[in-house]
């Protein structure tokens, strides 16, 4: 990688692009770049000139990048869930934040928290929680003492986001019938439309009813 490429990361970084995207700009794949990042410095800490001298010290040492503390979101314990997080279609950063939450005993941390703990920037977390309270995989709660807002992950938040992805691809698949209906039943792009349609629509509703039906396994 040379220095043009790590500097179009900083740049990349500041104005909080995912790796995914970075990667994307850079024809690399997205793992190039989060190893980039994650061993120099982090995406709060990257330094694009740094980040060159150390790797060419590593090259030179034959010396291994240094491990990630664990009890953080990219710690041992939280980057095997990242990384699965990622390859469904979830951003990096958001699979950060999400995991931090999952890790923390109470399930419970301010942007504050996240901010300081990731080493990324407020506006950051901010796209990442606004992310995962849309989906439902996060709550937001307000703290009326301190005048601040906790982000709280518990059971039932995966209840909660699964009700949410079914109620979209229920939407899906009654935009896709409609189609259907205004294309016709008899041709091949309204059947094509509505047997699409009948098959997400199914599914979406196993999927709300198997969710309400085992929702007391979270209690």
């Amino acid at each position: 990688m040379t220095q043009q490429d790590r500097q179009r990361i900083a740049a990349g970084l500041a104005d909080g692009l995912s790796y995914a995207e970075i990667a994307r700009r850079l024809d690399r794949p997205t793992s190039t770049i989060s190893r980039e990042v994650g061993r120099n410095g982090g995406p709060g800490g990257y330094r694009p000139q740094h980040a060159h001298r150390a790797t060419t010290q590593r090259a030179r040492r034959g010396t291994p990048a240094p491990s990630r503390p664990a009890g953080t979101a990219d710690g041992t314990a939280g980057t095997e869930i990242i990384e699965l997080a990622v390859r469904t279609g979830l951003p990096r950063m958001t699979a950060r934040v999400h995991v931090d939450l999952l890790l923390a005993e109470d399930g419970r941390r301010t942007a504050a928290e996240l901010t300081r703990r990731l080493k990324v920037s407020p506006a950051s977390v901010s796209v990442a929680v606004n992310y995962l309270v849309q989906h439902g995989f996060v709550r937001r709660e307000r703290d009326p003492q301190r005048r601040r807002d906790v982000y709280v992950v518990d059971d039932q938040a995966w209840y909660h986001s699964i009700v949410i992805s079914t109620q979209h691809t229920l939407e899906s698949a009654r935009a896709a019938l409609a189609a259907a209906e205004a294309s016709g039943s008899d041709t091949p792009v309204g059947q094509r439309l509505a047997r699409a349609g009948v098959f997400l629509e199914r599914v979406s509703l196993d999927m709300r009813e198997s969710a309400d039906r085992w929702r007391s396994l979270l209690a």
